[in-house]
């Protein structure tokens, strides 16, 4: 197919594909973490490994989202996208195979294990190159009264693929093919074929754009994980200029970036470990507790999605409101998380601690970006963005590592960091209700 016919695709066709990119990328990543406790505990490897795993693919992530953003910017968005989701496919395939080589005893399950985290680094490294590349393609199909809203519904594809990948998970998990038993790996290889062919369609239905010289632009996206919905900080980073440089110690933005880190790590924390947690209190197999796994995951992340769809534009709350009450929930849900005993009490706690960190991370990502002017916008939003991926680097490991002294730890203790930080928000934030959000009231 030529160039030529490939730029008479229709817009909607183009866009839905862009959607189906960032939805794959979210949705396969996020899976393999919803079984990744189940494949840990089967193959005999430590709990704080597993959690190691996806650290440090989200540190890769995080150190190569704004290499791909620029180079996006410099070489054309097509390359981005074709090296995003062909690293993605190249990852989980391997993924897959080192994870069936374990499962089938062709290898140890540490030497497993250990190859499974290579496979994650090509992840990390370049599956962060397709998000900037396909915001970049929207915004500059779009007009520009029409660029927010456009990018705002991209969003909504990786927010959505970090719900459906641990909501489908349990139902990829695979028989035996022939004498090769696939089992827990099977989300690794369907989403891996997945991802080919969303390589294969972007070949054919996307020109080569070469470099660009208008005016759109993609920014670096946060890591897709568990509980880590957007927040609507990239779609500010892709649309505003930069032009005022901002830093994370500027006292205008200090508090909220504090607090965005502070809750990130609490809500990585526990996040990570709840599939361990439903393994050792309902006392199931690992494959047994896919699905209730997979139920506690969707209450969770649909408690967050009432929140940021539902209540918050229904109350109207400030950014200090949004951040103070989803403190007090996020600190009641996740105390009782570590401290229920059944599939019911786990899924109920969870859900209320999600609902608190779904207030939180839109207010501490609104009451940044209207603690400054319109020349810094780009330079905040930038900011809120990689602190939203940092608290998926060191999170998950943290949390797993005192999982492990003590089950309920890192729920009580996430509680306990909460309840801490509600007098500083207190103090901080105040004047926050007037509607600028400036902390301090100043």
């Amino acid at each position: 197919m030529t160039d030529r016919t490939k730029a008479g695709t229709s817009p909607d066709t183009r866009f839905a594909l862009l959607f189906a990119v960032m939805l794959v990328i979210a949705a396969g990543n996020t899976a393999l973490q919803s079984v990744l406790p189940a494949l840990g505990r089967s193959l005999g490897v430590k709990d704080s490994a597993v959690a190691a795993a996806f650290s440090v693919s989200a540190l890769f992530w995080v150190l190569a989202a704004p290499f791909w953003a620029d180079r996006s910017d410099r070489r054309g968005r097509r390359a981005m996208i074709l090296a995003g989701t062909g690293g993605f496919t190249v990852s989980l395939l391997l993924c897959g195979i080192f994870l069936a080589a374990g499962i089938n005893g062709w290898i140890g399950g540490t030497a497993a294990f250990g190859l499974f985290v290579a496979g994650r680094l090509i992840y990390g490294a370049f599956g962060s190159a397709a998000p900037p590349a396909v915001q970049a393609l929207v915004a500059g199909a779009t007009a520009p009264e029409q660029r927010t809203r456009a990018l705002t519904l991209l969003a909504s594809a990786f927010g959505l693929g970090t719900i459906l990948g641990p909501a489908v998970a349990p139902y990829l998990v695979l028989g035996h093919l022939g004498t090769v038993e696939v089992g827990l790996a099977g989300p690794a290889f369907l989403f891996s074929l997945l991802g080919a062919a969303i390589f294969l369609t972007v070949c054919a239905v996307l020109p080569d754009d070469g470099v660009r010289a208008d005016d759109a632009h993609g920014t670096a996206s946060a890591y897709p994980s568990i509980g880590g919905g957007p927040t609507g900080a990239t779609v500010t980073a892709a649309t505003a200029s930069a032009a005022e440089p901002v830093g994370y110690l500027d006292p205008r933005i200090r508090p909220w970036v504090i607090v965005g880190l502070v809750m990130g790590h609490a809500q990585a924390m526990t996040g990570q470990a709840i599939g361990f947690l439903v393994i050792d209190r309902l006392a199931v197999s690992p494959t047994q507790a896919l699905e209730p796994t997979g139920l506690v995951l969707m209450m969770g992340a649909g408690a967050a999605l009432l929140a940021q769809w539902g209540i918050i534009p229904l109350l109207d709350l400030s950014p200090r409101r949004l951040v103070t009450w989803g403190i007090v929930l996020a600190a009641a849900g996740t105390a009782a998380t570590g401290l229920a005993t059944s599939l019911y009490g786990i899924a109920t706690a969870f859900a209320l601690a999600s609902l608190g960190f779904g207030f939180i991370r839109p207010g501490f990502t609104a009451g940044s970006s209207l603690s400054v002017g319109a020349a810094a916008q780009g330079s905040v939003a930038g900011k809120i963005t990689s602190v939203n991926g940092a608290s998926f680097v060191l999170g998950p490991s943290l949390g797993v590592a005192l999982y492990e002294w003590h089950r309920p730890l890192p729920y009580l203790l996430a509680g306990a960091i909460c309840a801490a930080l509600l007098p500083y928000v207190l103090w901080a934030l105040r004047g926050g209700d007037r509607g600028d959000a400036t902390p301090g009231g100043t």
